[in-house]
C-alpha cells in the first residue's frame, strides 16, 4: 500500500539533503549549549562514554523506527500513523502518538525561539562589544536586563520566528533543503574556526583531558540517567520532527545507514562544541560546571578579556543562531504539514497560521522572566513549565511508543521492506534494541523525571 504513496509535499532531492536536514533538526542549541554544560556537571569524559553507548544503543535504534515509519506513510506524523494502524490492523487509538509529537513540537518552538533570540541579541552585543573587559557582575547584569526586557525579547522573538517561517514557507526544496545546504556548513565551518582557536588558549590538554580521560568516580545514577535522556532528546526523538522528514525519504535510500551517519554528526557537533568551549573556560580560570548559564554567562566573561574576543564571541553565538534555526524549521514542519493535508490550504497560509500560533504562545515565556514571573504552574514559571512538560514528558512518551509501535505493531514484512538490511541478522539485531531495550531505557527515565527513583536524584 504505502510503496506506491507519494508525499503531497514533496521528496528530498537526494540522500545527502536528508542528511543535512534530519542533521540539522538534531544539531541545535542541545548539541551547543546544552551537552557542554551537563558534560561539565557531570564530570567529564566517564559521562561523555556513557553518553556514546546510549546514543547507539537507544538513540539509533528509536531514529531508525521514526523515520523508517514516516517512510511507510509518506504524510504527516498524524496521518501517518492513521495509515499505518489501518496496514497493521491495529487500534486508530495510535494516531494520538501522532499528535502527541505534533504538539509537542508546536509547544517546544515557542519558547525555544525565544531562547533562540537571545543567541540574535549576542550577536548583536558581541559585535558592538558588550562584553569587553566586563566584570562576571557586569555580564550576569547584562543577561538579566535581556530578561527582564519583555520589548527586547518580543523583538527578537519576532525576528526569529518570521526567519523561520520564511524558510518553511518555500517548501521542502526551495525552502528546507536550501536552508539547510547553508545552515549545516557554515555551522561546521564556524565550530571548526572555534576550535582552532581553543587550540591556542594554552588549555587545550586541560580540555581534552576533561572530555576523553574518563574518571569513573564522579559517576552517579543520575549521571548514567542524564546521559540518557540527553542522548535520546538530542536526536530530536519523539516530536514528529524525524518523522515528517522520513516521510520525504526517496524509496531507494538506505534508511539505517543514513540515521547512523546523522546519529554520527550530531553526536561530532556536540563533542566539537566541548573541545571548543572548555579550553576557552579552563584558560579564563572559568567554572565547566557553572550549568545553563555557561553559554550566556560565563562565556561571554572569557570573550570579553581575551585577545580578538568580540570576533570569536560573534562567531559562537552566530553559531548558536545558525544550530537553533535548522532546528526550528523541523519542529514547526509537522503541524504545517498537518494544515496543508487536513484543510487543502496554500503552504504560505499554513506557515501564517501555525507561525502566529506559535509565536503568540511564545509570549508566555517571554513574560515568565518578567511580567508574569510571580504566575506559576507546579511551582515553575511559564517556560519552566513548558520545558519540563516536553522535555521531561512529551518526548519519552512519544520515543517510548514509537518504540512499541514499531518493534511490535507494525506489520514486520513492511518493516523489512522499507529498512532493507542486509541481512536478517541485522534486522533482528535492531529489532531487539527497538522492542526491549530502547523503550525500556526511554521508561526508566520517564520514571526518575517524576522522581520514582527518588535514590537517583
Amino acid at each position: 500500500m504505502a510503496d506506491t504513496n507519494q508525499s503531497i509535499h514533496g521528496e528530498w532531492s537526494s540522500r545527502f539533503a536528508f542528511i543535512l536536514a534530519a542533521t540539522g533538526s538534531a544539531v541545535g542549541l542541545g548539541n551547543i549549549w546544552k551537552f557542554p554544560y551537563i558534560t561539565g556537571e557531570n564530570g567529564g569524559g566517564a559521562f561523555v562514554i556513557i553518553y556514546l553507548i546510549c546514543v547507539a544503543a537507544i538513540g539509533i535504534p528509536i531514529m531508525i523506527a521514526e523515520t523508517m515509519m514516516g517512510r511507510r506513510g509518506r504524510r504527516s506524523p498524524i496521518n501517518t500513523l492513521e495509515v499505518l494502524t489501518k496496514e497493521a490492523g491495529a487500534s486508530t487509538n495510535w494516531h494520538y502518538l501522532g499528535w502527541l509529537g505534533v504538539i509537542a513540537g508546536f509547544l517546544i518552538l515557542s519558547y525555544y525561539s525565544v531562547i533562540a533570540g537571545w543567541a540574535m541579541a549576542y550577536v548583536l552585543k558581541a559585535f558592538t562589544g558588550s562584553f569587553s573587559g566586563e566584570s562576571a557582575e557586569q555580564i550576569s547584569s547584562l543577561f538579566a536586563d535581556l530578561q527582564f526586557s519583555p520589548v527586547e525579547q518580543i523583538f527578537w522573538h519576532t525576528v526569529f520566528m518570521v526567519t523561520t517561517m520564511a524558510v518553511v514557507a518555500r517548501g521542502v526544496q526551495g525552502g528546507l533543503e536550501k536552508a539547510v545546504r547553508f545552515l549545516m556548513p557554515g555551522l561546521f565551518i564556524l565550530l571548526m574556526l572555534l576550535v582552532a582557536y581553543a587550540m591556542t588558549t594554552g588549555a587545550y590538554m586541560q580540555g581534552m583531558n576533561f572530555m576523553f580521560k574518563p574518571d569513573f568516580s564522579d559517576i552517579t545514577g543520575s549521571s548514567v540517567l542524564t546521559a540518557m535522556g540527553h542522548a535520546f532528546f538530542t536526536l530530536s526523538l519523539g516530536m514528529g520532527a524525524i518523522m515528517v522528514y522520513g516521510s520525504y525519504l526517496p524509496k531507494d535510500v538506505s534508511i539505517a545507514k543514513t540515521v547512523i551517519i546523522i546519529a554520527g554528526v550530531d553526536t561530532l557537533v556536540a563533542l566539537l562544541a566541548g573541545i571548543a568551549i572548555f579550553p576557552i573556560v579552563f584558560a579564563n580560570g572559568l567554572e565547566v560546571g557553572s550549568g545553563p548559564g555557561l553559554i550566556f554567562q560565563t562565556l561571554p566573561i572569557a570573550f570579553g578579556n581575551m585577545t580578538g574576543g568580540w570576533l570569536f564571541g560573534l562567531l559562537f553565538f552566530i553559531l548558536l543562531v545558525f544550530a537553533a534555526l535548522s532546528s526550528a524549521i523541523s519542529l514547526i514542519e509537522p503541524a504545517v504539514a498537518w494544515c496543508v493535508e487536513n484543510y487543502e490550504i496554500e503552504r504560505k497560509k499554513a506557515c501564517m497560521a501555525m507561525g502566529f500560533l506559535t509565536w503568540l504562545l511564545g509570549l508566555g515565556t517571554v513574560f515568565s522572566f518578567n511580567t508574569w514571573s510571580d504566575f506559576t504552574f507546579f511551582g515553575a514559571n511559564i517556560f519552566g513549565a513548558l520545558d519540563y512538560l516536553t522535555a521531561n514528558i512529551m518526548l519519552p512518551l512519544g520515543g517510548f511508543f514509537i518504540a512499541i509501535f514499531a518493534g511490535r505493531i507494525m506489520l514486520e514484512k513492511h518493516s523489512k521492506e522499507e529498512l532493507n538490511l542486509a541481512n536478517d541478522d541485522l534486522f533482528s539485531i535492531w529489532k531487539f534494541l527497538v522492542m526491549y531495550i530502547a523503550p525500556a531505557a526511554v521508561f526508566i527515565v520517564f520514571l526518575n523525571v517524576l522522581g520514582v527513583f527518588g535514590v537517583f536524584s
